[in-house]
């Protein structure tokens, strides 16, 4: 876990394998420094993944708006729709504050393509972005819910198998130093919010909470 503000020689002092930005509170008009440090973090491709607050300030590093909602989403029963698949998910909310992105069209970044990946069903809010690279595959990605809910719904916790999976791609962190070349290796998630996590080493390994 490492503090909100942390530097970004503080996080790549630990080399992490991903950087995850968790739920607020908080404003996401006001975290200039947090959202400064993520753009550093996709400009060296570092996995990323995002919830809540953390899916804000992935579109604010992305170039998009953020606005306050005139009715926050709250509870555990908001359906969202995945647009990959069409699939749709019972999922928790608890935020006030939305990303203000085109829900049908590619946006381009400095990073990459970026897209929106989830709406919300009851008002058409943006509940999700990806951003994948030139070769189109997927860098870094966040959701505006809570796919770590206990007790509630586990439609998506399916996200945090995509994050590990994201983290086991070499292509995904090719400027990162690599063991034996004078620098420790760490293996984990650093956290803004939450606790640097060892990965599993089962072969279908899957995070509950974080």
């Amino acid at each position: 876990m490492l503090p909100a503000a942390s530097t970004l020689h503080d996080l790549l002092s630990i080399n992490p394998d991903g950087v995850f930005y968790s739920n607020g509170p908080g404003d996401p008009a006001t975290a200039d420094h947090q959202v400064a440090l993520l753009r550093e973090v996709l400009d060296r491709r570092i996995p990323f993944f995002g919830i809540c607050l953390g899916n804000q300030l992935f579109g604010r590093a992305l170039g998009l708006a953020t606005y306050k909602l005139r009715y926050g989403h709250r509870g555990i029963n908001q359906p969202v729709m995945d647009l990959t698949t069409g699939k749709v998910e019972v999922t928790a909310h608890n935020h006030g504050f939305a990303v203000e992105a085109p829900l049908d069209a590619t946006i381009s970044t400095p990073y990459g393509a970026a897209r929106v990946s989830h709406v919300c069903l009851n008002d058409d809010v943006v509940e999700g972005l990806e951003l994948s690279g030139a070769d189109d595959r997927l860098r870094a990605f966040s959701v505006q819910y809570h796919p770590e809910a206990a007790a509630g719904p586990h439609d998506a916790d399916y996200l945090f198998d995509r994050f590990l999976a994201l983290m086991s791609r070499t292509d995904t962190v090719p400027d990162r130093p690599t063991p034996g070349a004078g620098v420790a290796r760490t293996t984990g998630i650093a956290s803004l919010a939450g606790q640097a996590h060892p990965r599993p080493s089962h072969p279908h390994p899957r995070l509950r909470t974080l």
